[in-house]
């Protein structure tokens, strides 16, 4: 049976694009859109669905008295019983969202939904749940429309050439925040939880759906862009140089991409314009990013940061978010700063370590060298392209043996010594630092070893003519670099690099060092095909972790009811007096009987009513306390039930005599007893685990507590890495899943395979003597990480004031 949904403000079926009254090739690229937009939303709101229940769960666990807990936890088996329904829900109202853009009544209706002023005429009480989920909605749709203010208006415009109208606006947009709000709104109905319930999941949406929206909108463009679309629709940043006393004056001019986010003005001064093949130019000013939204406004006197450091979340008592992407992945958006000023303090820390070298080597007068400039650099460059990526004494040729040949080669051209303008100097010291930071990580014995030395010669390029290389996490050249280094990380183990992904990160390098002299954006086509191929492996490993998670919730429910079935148990033989043989049976096969019914239909079915009812009459019936004779249907009902767990009739038949007659130990026949015990013995338990046993540990010491509570705080998804020898090797895992009832945590690696469970007991006890560590955001990304340890070097060389100011920034 369809599943039933109605649009925001309508009861009457959605439409669908097949359905829709559209031109062909407008059907064929919202198809396109849709197909996109549903995967990526559809893989979010599952993220979302299970934060959700965690939360719930917390909240009942801290709850301050018993009727909160459990109206927590009654809304918390509801969330699960039906939320199988949401997305789908979710899906069919977006697919009608996308199928009414030419539809003028759906048009009309989204008017009257929005700001527009109220008439007297039609004035009406409002609901005040009505109100309070509509305020949610709107903020959250606001503050993600400033954070994607220019991307929106792409979008805007594309919609407007296919739905042949003038350019929508975000209200109107059918995959804006606003309408995905709305949209949640309705499907939120198949959830049947109550208001505090729906504003959790609406703020839960918020933190996991919406922070991936700027992205999601730059690739909706990219992908309208790519179905022809206003292919020629581009945007023309203008900076302003921000005046800054303390900053070098640069020589060289810099090239600016357009900004990742339009909403996180720098200086107050950032425009920019859109320009339409033709030349006409739609003039745009840059939005103000919210208070919260981390990127400064016009009047944000803050430091600049050197390679943007995400993974900060500053407040009282800094702390940093945990990695959460999968291998090659970008984690989260980022931040805006001012590039300049960054690379402008890069500068000053470079200068400071030459200083403090030049102090330290014995004072010998300088030679007069010819300086080469950077366009002379750039073509010697281009002749070390097809050369042999090994030194003459056979090792892989490094940076500084190409810095030497370009001497060298300079020497013979000119006959005499040259040397380099510090510019270009400080471009080939810094990817010199970078490099060695980033061959500490890879092995040896991987592909990726010749891929970054086939890439050293772009890269030099890039940094010569793009400083921005050096200070934005999210240039294409870093991006490539970083999907290469991890490839061949030392935290991989040698089933987790996928024979696809090795091909496509030669096929990316290759373009770049056939194309790079002729093609400017060499770099980024190529990382953006690469990224295609990453988010595809992301999938798969989605899907394989995925899988493995359901598993491991099965477990969990499994145990739970095991739990259940032994306090009935419990309770019901409480302070009386039955004999052992009985006692055996009940916490064994009747155990098991008890488990799979719950299982199977649940504590509110009346098949666990009708087994509630038995274990009362077994217990009567095995202590004296029994009435008349024995009841045949209940020894009918033991027998089914135990042949149900896998008992063969004649044992079964054998327990429930057991089970329904008060046999004495004395009275009972020892070798019918003992041959069934053996049975009983030689049989496994219903889910049973063949693991042994583990230990009961000591007591948790403070450090341990403290990285336990701080365990059961981290999203799922997060990445750990474990110290695998005594020689201090890393093994990265990622965090796929855990239960705060049974404490277990699920592990898979980089392709999502699974890789065992174990507490999160064990796993605190291992983070306080350091065997296991979380990866922060910072330094989730191989290339983030060797450039911090970079940096760090250059602090080093820092003294005073000057390193507490780039510690500060």
């Amino acid at each position: 049976m369809p599943v039933s949904f109605d649009l925001p403000g309508t009861h009457t079926p959605p439409a669908t694009l097949a359905s829709a009254n559209l031109p062909r090739r407008v059907r064929r690229v919202m198809e396109h859109l849709l197909s996109f937009v549903s995967d990526e939303m559809a893989r979010h709101l599952s993220q979302m669905l299970n934060e959700a229940e965690q939360q719930l769960f917390r909240l009942a666990d801290h709850a301050r008295n018993p009727g909160i807990q459990a109206g927590h936890m009654e809304t918390l088996r509801t969330l699960r019983l039906n939320r199988a329904d949401l997305v789908p829900r979710y899906l069919i109202g977006l697919e009608a969202a996308l199928a009414g853009i030419r539809d003028p009544k759906l048009a009309a209706k989204l008017a009257s939904i929005g700001t527009k002023p109220p008439s007297f005429r039609n004035l009406s009480l409002v609901d005040d749940d009505s109100m309070d989920e509509e305020s949610v909605l709107r903020d959250i749709a606001l503050r993600h429309e400033s954070r994607a203010s220019l991307p929106l208006h792409l979008l805007g415009q594309r919609f407007g050439v296919l739905a042949g109208a003038p350019a929508f606006d975000a209200e109107r947009l059918a995959v804006g925040p606003q309408m995905l709000g709305r949209i949640l709104r309705e499907a939120t109905n198949a959830l049947q939880i109550g208001l505090e319930a729906r504003l959790l999941l609406f703020r839960t949406f918020d933190r996991i759906v919406m922070v991936h929206y700027t992205h999601l909108a730059e690739t909706m463009n990219a992908l309208l862009e790519r179905d022809g679309i206003l292919p020629s629709l581009a945007y023309v940043p203008l900076r302003l140089r921000p005046s800054v006393q303390n900053a070098k004056p640069q020589p060289r001019r810099e090239k600016v991409a357009p900004p990742q986010n339009a909403g996180g003005g720098g200086g107050g001064g950032d425009g920019g314009s859109f320009a339409l093949g033709g030349g006409d130019e739609i003039q745009h000013a840059a939005g103000t990013a919210p208070p919260d939204s981390g990127t400064g406004g016009g009047g944000d006197s803050a430091q600049p940061r050197v390679g943007g450091g995400r993974g900060r979340v500053m407040g009282r008592g800094e702390q940093l978010r945990p990695h959460t992407a999968w291998m090659g992945e970008a984690d989260g958006e980022e931040a805006g700063y001012d590039e300049q000023q960054a690379y402008a303090l890069l500068e000053q820390l470079l200068s400071g370590r030459r200083d403090l070298i030049g102090k330290l080597r014995p004072g010998r007068p300088e030679r007069t060298r010819q300086e080469l400039t950077t366009p002379d650099l750039l073509r010697a460059l281009d002749t070390l392209v097809a050369a042999p990526a090994t030194s003459p004494t056979g090792s892989p040729r490094s940076l500084l043996d190409i810095k030497q040949t370009l001497l060298a080669q300079s020497r013979q051209v000119h006959g005499k010594g040259a040397a380099f303008s510090r510019e270009d100097n400080d471009a080939f010291e810094l990817l010199g630092m970078l490099y060695s930071q980033i061959e500490r990580e890879v092995r040896r014995d991987t592909p990726a070893v010749g891929l970054l030395g086939r890439l050293q010669v772009p890269l030099l390029r890039v940094a010569l003519q793009d400083r921005a290389f050096f200070v934005r996490q999210q240039h294409p050249a870093r991006q490539l670099l970083n999907a290469v280094a991890e490839s061949g990380a030392t935290w991989l183990g040698d089933e987790e690099v996928d024979p696809q992904l090795v091909h496509s990160l030669r096929s990316a390098v290759e373009h770049v060092v056939q194309n790079f002299r002729e093609d400017p954006a060499a770099f980024e086509t190529a990382n953006r095909e690469l990224q295609g191929s990453l988010q595809q492996l992301a999938r798969k490993a989605e899907v394989t972790e995925r899988r493995h998670v359901e598993a491991a919730r099965g477990k969990e429910k499994l145990e739970l009811a095991k739990r259940r079935s032994n306090e009935v148990i419990e309770a019901s033989v409480r302070d009386q007096r039955l004999p052992k043989f009985v006692r055996a049976l009940l916490n064994q096969a009747w155990a098991d009987v008890l488990t799979l019914s719950l299982l199977r239909h649940g504590e509110d079915s009346e098949e666990w009513q009708r087994q509630l009812e038995a274990t009362q009459h077994i217990v009567a019936a095995t202590t004296g306390k029994a009435t008349g004779e024995v009841d045949p249907q209940l020894t009918q009902q033991i027998e089914s039930s135990l042949v149900q767990v896998g008992y063969h009739i004649d044992e079964a038949a054998a327990i429930a005599r057991r089970l329904t007659t008060g046999i004495a130990e004395d009275e009972d026949d020892p070798a019918s007893r003992t041959e069934l015990a053996m049975k009983l013995k030689a049989r496994a338990r219903l889910g049973e685990d063949s693991e042994t046993p583990k230990p009961k540990l000591s007591a948790r010491n403070p450090d341990e507590q403290a990285a336990y509570e701080h365990l059961r705080t981290l999203p799922f998804g997060t990445w750990f890495e474990f110290v695998s020898n005594q020689q201090g090797d890393r093994v990265r895992r990622r965090l796929s899943w855990f239960s705060p009832i049974t404490d277990n945590a699920l592990f898979v690696n980089q392709r999502g395979q699974r890789l065992g469970e174990q507490s999160l007991d064990s796993l605190a006890r291992m983070i306080a003597i350091g065997q296991a560590y979380i990866v922060t955001a910072d330094k989730g990304r191989l290339v983030d990480r060797a450039w911090q340890a970079a940096l760090g070097a250059l602090r080093s060389f820092a003294g005073g004031k000057d390193k507490d100011k780039e510690e500060d920034a």
